[in-house]
């Protein structure tokens, strides 16, 4: 990894103030990955029939302090904003899987889950963006609890046994323009499943099902399970989740070097005590609304 102090730039994003903080340079420095030989086809199961949207908890998503579909703008919101710009200009110019992000942590409890359930939601409000939010902490997957869906077979389902449509494990959600995929039924070899290319034959079929799709992967602690590293290999980038009070710099380092898989990886700052300084995002929207 390329750890070269960056050029001067504007502060203000969390990824920028990530950047500064570690001495990063965002998708610059992982060696190339070699062409992955195809594998077998994966067989042609029935489709299963159209499934009614599930709704959205946005009771509970308001009690965690998170993104509310259709909720006013807020600080929140607007940080999610500049983040998927981010991200999207890099899928625009991503060679390699450029519709898929892997969202991390080096350890538990530093706020992934959270921020991957606001990135879908935020990148769900764009116009020309299916979401595909999939639940890829086989250990403790907590994405469909987050948003009060139900659970079911998902993605392991549909790599351990081929006669599994992954689209009919989709969830579809009364949030216009996203789905989920649940993390299914876990086994003793999610690393291998991840990592075979049967793996990497069934996320081409999920993103070529839909030209729209951009896939959201809400993977475990890089340093607590293997499967992220697994997962690397398939996305275009990572963005990689630092919490400002808890991520040590050693820990941010091996998770970074673990992920190899993948050319671009970007930083979050998560959890940052900010002195007040002023009006911050939202407030710009509050003041407009009581003119």
């Amino acid at each position: 990894m390329n750890s070269a102090p960056p050029p001067p730039r504007r502060r203000g994003s969390l990824l920028e103030r990530a950047v500064e903080r570690y001495g990063f340079q965002p998708g610059v420095g992982l060696r190339p990955v070699g062409q992955a030989t195809a594998g077998p086809p994966v067989p042609d199961p029935v489709p299963a029939p159209a499934r009614a949207p599930e709704p959205i908890d946005r009771e509970r998503l308001a009690e965690r302090g998170m993104l509310v579909p259709n909720g006013p703008v807020s600080a929140l919101a607007e940080e999610f904003r500049l983040v998927k710009r981010q991200l999207l200009t890099a899928a625009r110019e991503g060679e390699a899987r450029p519709r898929s992000v892997l969202v991390c942590s080096a350890q538990p409890n530093e706020g992934k889950t959270f921020c991957a359930v606001n990135l879908a939601l935020s990148l769900a409000a764009e116009r020309d963006l299916e979401v595909l939010l999939v639940d890829a902490d086989f250990a403790k997957p907590d994405v469909p609890d987050t948003l009060g869906l139900p659970t079911g077979p998902g993605l392991l389902d549909a790599l351990a046994d081929p006669t599994v449509d992954v689209e009919s494990c989709v969830i579809p959600t009364d949030v216009p323009h996203l789905s989920v995929l649940p993390a299914g039924t876990r086994s003793d070899n999610d690393t291998e499943l991840l990592a075979s290319d049967r793996a990497r034959a069934l996320l081409d079929r999920l993103e070529q099902a839909n030209p729209r799709r951009l896939m959201v992967f809400d993977s475990a602690p890089v340093l607590a399970a293997s499967t992220a590293a697994a997962l690397a290999e398939h996305v275009g980038q990572v963005l990689m989740v630092v919490r400002a009070d808890r991520t040590s710099e050693s820990d941010l380092r091996e998770a970074v070097g673990l992920l190899d898989g993948c050319d671009t990886i970007q930083l979050l700052l998560n959890a940052v005590s900010l002195q007040p300084r002023g009006r911050r995002f939202g407030s710009y929207y509050e003041a407009e609304e009581e003119a």
